[in-house]
C-alpha cells in the first residue's frame, strides 16, 4: 500500500513509518523543506500550498503534523502557531485529497483528549461534547477542518490521542529523567485522571484504524483504564525503582507554565470506546506494563 504521511519526523509519525515500511508499505512522506529523499514531497501548510498530484496513487494518507502543545508557554503568538499548524495543515490536507479523481480510501488525522477539556471524575468517551478552554476549541476547529475530506467521501478517521508512554519525546519522555534521577513526584493534587497510551499501542491503534472500514470520526487511543496522576507516579517509582517524593505544587505549575498549567493540572478520563467495541486488543493496558515496555524500546 502507498501511504502518505505529515508528521513523519515526530514521536509518533516516526514510530508509524518505520512499522509500515517494514511490512512492505510505501510511505511518501510531506516535508515542509526541500525534498532530500525520493519519498519525500514538499508541502506548506501556512499557505495551504500541496499538489494533490503528489498523493495521487496513495491509498491512505495520515496527517500527524503540528507544534508541540507542552514545548513553550502559552503566550497569544504561540497559541496561534498552535492553531494555524493543525488547522491550516488540516484543511491543506483535507483539500488535497478530495480534489483527486482516485482519492485515497481512508485519511487518518492526528487529534487529542483535549477535545473533552476537563472531566474531573466523569467517563467521556467519543459521543461525548467538547469542553471549554483553548485546546477543547482547538480541537474542534482542527477536526472541523477535514470537511473537505469527509464531504468528498474520504472515510476520515481522527485519532484523539492521549498521554503517550514513550521514553524519548513527547511529555512522558521529559517524565522520565526526572523520575530516574529520584526527583519525580506528583503534580499537584495528583488526583486528576491521566488517560495514556502506550507508544506501541498507539501505533498499534493507528494501523487499526487503517485497516477497518467501520472506523470513522473521532477514535480514542487511550488505554482502558486511566489513573489518577498520584497512582502513575507511584508506577513510575515502582518500575523504575526510584523514591517519588517530591510534590509540585499548583501555584508552582501556574508559575511555570502559565496557561498551560490548567491543562496540566486537569483532570481527562477518557474511554476508548470505538477501539475496544471493534475488537482492537491492547499489548500494554495496565501503566506498569506501559512504563516498562518504554524502557524497553530504548
Amino acid at each position: 500500500m502507498r501511504i502518505a504521511v505529515t508528521g513523519a519526523s515526530g514521536l509518533i509519525g516516526s514510530a508509524l513509518t518505520t512499522a509500515l515500511a517494514s511490512d512492505g508499505h510505501e510511505i511518501v512522506r510531506l516535508v515542509r523543506r526541500p525534498p532530500e529523499t525520493p519519498d519525500e514531497v514538499v508541502w506548506d501548510p501556512a499557505r495551504k500550498a500541496l499538489d494533490p498530484d503528489a498523493l495521487a496513487g496513495c491509498q491512505a494518507v495520515v496527517h500527524l503534523a503540528g507544534a508541540g502543545v507542552g514545548d513553550r508557554r502559552w503566550t497569544d503568538e504561540r497559541k496561534k502557531v498552535l492553531y494555524d499548524s493543525r488547522v491550516l495543515g488540516t484543511a491543506t490536507i483535507a483539500a488535497a485529497v478530495a480534489a483527486l479523481d482516485t482519492p485515497p480510501g481512508v485519511l487518518l488525522c492526528g487529534s487529542a483528549i483535549g477535545y473533552y477539556g476537563d472531566t474531573g471524575d466523569s467517563w467521556v468517551d467519543e459521543d461525548s461534547g467538547p469542553g471549554t478552554g483553548f485546546l477543547a476549541e482547538l480541537v474542534q476547529d482542527w477536526e472541523a477542518a477535514a470537511e473537505p475530506a469527509t464531504s468528498a467521501g474520504i472515510r476520515t478517521a481522527f485519532a484523539r490521542t492521549g498521554l503517550v508512554v514513550a521514553r524519548h519525546g513527547g511529555a512522558w519522555g521529559r517524565l522520565f529523567p526526572l523520575f530516574k534521577a529520584g526527583l519525580g513526584g506528583r503534580l499537584g493534587s495528583g488526583s486528576q485522571f491521566w488517560s495514556f497510551i502506550s507508544l506501541h499501542d498507539e501505533i498499534a491503534a493507528m494501523r487499526h484504524i487503517l485497516d477497518t472500514p467501520a472506523l470513522s470520526g473521532p477514535v480514542n487511543l487511550t488505554a482502558p483504564q486511566p489513573l489518577p496522576n498520584r497512582e502513575v507516579t507511584a508506577a513510575m517509582g515502582r518500575v523504575l525503582r526510584r523514591p517519588t517524593l517530591a510534590t509540585v505544587p499548583a501555584p508552582a505549575l501556574r508559575l511555570a507554565l502559565g496557561e498551560f498549567a490548567g491543562d496540566v493540572l486537569g483532570s481527562q478520563r477518557v474511554r476508548p470506546t470505538r477501539l475496544l467495541e471493534s475488537g482492537f486488543a491492547y499489548a500494554f493496558p495496565e501503566i506498569d506494563q506501559a512504563i516498562g515496555a518504554a524502557l524497553r524500546s530504548g
